[in-house]
């Protein structure tokens, strides 16, 4: 009995959306499905996104850790670019000359980081962090000092 239902509910569906249409032949059957399954797919990603956003859902493992991780307060080109890692905090000194501060490192474009002889896998890190950084995606992380 539980199978037949849902076929019954798209029929229902089906003959509900179309004494909504305007005219009887202003949409086919296969319009009428192809809109009937895009509205399915909304309710099961809404349904979905819902359970995934309470915040005492019992389904899966705990989404927040207790430990808080240590950023740094204030970023500079060199904490940012070590921040990063790769290879990039090789090229601190030259960014930092050229760029100046961070603000100007965040709208610089891959042209510019070209033209200061920075190879392409470290530009496209660069790149990637800094928009990171600026959707607030991203921190460098505070590093301990070793002694």
């Amino acid at each position: 009995m539980s199978k037949i239902t849902p076929v019954l509910n798209l029929d229902m569906e089906l003959m509900h959306a179309a004494s909504k249409a305007k005219a009887p032949q202003s949409l086919s059957v296969r319009s009428l499905l192809r809109h009937l399954i895009r509205k399915m797919a909304w309710r099961q990603t809404l349904f979905h996104t819902r359970a995934i956003l309470t915040p005492h859902s019992t389904t899966g493992l705990a989404r927040f850790s207790t430990k808080s991780t240590p950023y740094l307060e204030k970023v500079g080109i060199p904490e940012f670019l070590n921040g990063i890692g790769k290879g990039v905090e090789a090229h601190v000194a030259k960014i930092e000359s050229e760029i100046g501060d961070i603000q100007k490192l965040l709208v610089t474009r891959t042209l510019r980081l070209k033209k200061l002889g920075i190879p392409v896998k470290q530009r496209k890190l660069i790149l990637k962090y800094t928009h990171k950084y600026r959707l607030g995606l991203w921190r460098p992380l505070a590093r301990p000092m070793k002694s």
